[in-house]
């Protein structure tokens, strides 16, 4: 029957196999025409690339750089105004930096301690510069009950620093991170010069310590600071005892000079005034001796005189004062006079009070046979030449 149906046919009909395959091979056949057709195709345009572009090339620049060039007009023709303000801006700016620092300007340096000279800078260079040095200083110095004392003071931060008494290193504090130390020792009765001095770098103190310690009440000690410009007091004394101000001569020259002298708190100041007049001043030594001479002219033999003696602090207040009413007698003739060494005496000042100068202590020493003028001894007698 299928023989039949072929005959019909008139030609022999092909298995789906075979179409399968056939249909598979042509499309392989028109993929790989497809494929080798882009190939050339590909290959024919990037050389008409690169043909084009190298002969475009300088072409393609002139017109950008036209275009850059028109762009450039046009932001200057519309943002000129803005531009020109910017460009008067930096005029000014430069003439700031520049030519006002040519002017002399003065610069402060500032110290925390002291007043520092104000300093000149011209044409940005500096003529003098004043660096602070951080030297070891003095804030609190009290005597308290018992020669208890309280050294307070700064310096370089995490230092060690060494308290120096009576020119002997005594002790060694280290100061904390703000540069801040304590001492406080017990000391005797007496007078005693304080120093401070740095270790590692090593560094003295500028200023010393006077501390007077009384024996009889801690309120009646002394602290002052000495420093170059002069001494300040630290704690003056709020009691005073007897012997605080005493005097224990007189001497009137005929050549119209009054010498007075006697014992007073150390390192204060004692006033001599005649009849409410000032005539003159000296400062007690360390040893609490003290030595006055003025001249005040000539005194009448029988007229009565009033002699006031005064003892200063340093800020000048008056804490002791001693009245001396006197009847001038008549004098003697003698052409010298004769004085008693006390401990911390020297000629220089010897002379200075009874013959005006202290230069003239060469006189008090050929008088009294003195080969060493710097050596003298306390409760040595001296003649004084006052002619």
């Amino acid at each position: 029957m299928a023989n039949n149906n072929t005959a019909v046919m008139g030609k022999t009909k092909r298995s789906t196999d075979v179409l399968i395959e056939d249909a598979i091979a042509q499309q392989d056949s028109w993929l790989a025409r497809r494929r080798s057709f882009t190939r050339r195709f590909l290959r024919a345009r990037n050389s008409s690339v690169e043909n084009n572009t190298v002969q475009e090339t300088p072409r393609e620049t002139r017109t950008m750089r036209s275009r850059d060039d028109n762009n450039n007009r046009s932001v200057l023709r519309d943002y000129w105004f803005p531009i020109l303000c910017a460009f008067i801006v930096l005029l000014v700016t430069i003439w700031i930096v520049f030519a006002r620092s040519s002017a002399p300007q003065k610069i402060v340096v500032l110290n925390a301690a002291k007043p520092v000279p104000v300093e000149t800078v011209s044409k940005g260079t500096v003529k003098k510069i004043s660096e602070p040095t951080n030297i070891p200083t003095f804030d609190v110095a009290r005597i308290q009950y018992d020669g208890l004392v309280v050294i307070a003071g700064r310096w370089q931060a995490n230092k060690n620093i060494s308290i120096v008494v009576n020119n002997k290193i005594v002790a060694t504090e280290r100061t904390d991170n703000n540069g801040e130390f304590v001492y406080t020792p017990k000391l005797a009765p007496g007078n005693y010069t304080i120093e401070l001095m740095g270790v590692k770098p090593t560094m003295k103190s500028a200023d010393k310590l006077f501390l007077y310690i009384s024996d009889a009440d801690y309120r009646n000690s002394v602290s002052l600071l000495m420093t170059k410009e002069g001494s300040k007091v630290m704690q003056s004394p709020s009691v005073l005892k007897d012997g605080d101000l005493t005097v224990s001569k007189i001497d009137y020259l005929d050549t119209g000079r009054i010498i007075v002298t006697g014992e007073a708190l150390p390192r204060f100041r004692v006033s001599l005034s005649l009849d409410d007049k000032y005539v003159g001043d000296a400062r007690v030594s360390d040893y609490k001796s003290f030595g006055v001479g003025a001249d005040i002219g000539e005194l009448k033999p029988g007229a009565e005189y009033n002699l006031t003696v005064r003892l200063h602090d340093d800020s000048g207040h008056t804490v002791a004062t001693v009245n001396h009413n006197f009847i001038m007698p008549e004098t003697t003739g003698d052409s010298d006079t004769f004085y008693t060494v006390r401990r911390g005496d020297c000629l220089w000042v010897i002379a200075k009070n009874f013959l005006r100068r202290g230069t003239l202590y060469t006189m008090i020493a050929e008088r009294n046979s003195i080969d060493n003028p710097n050596l003298i001894y306390p409760k040595q007698l001296l003649q004084i030449p006052t002619k």
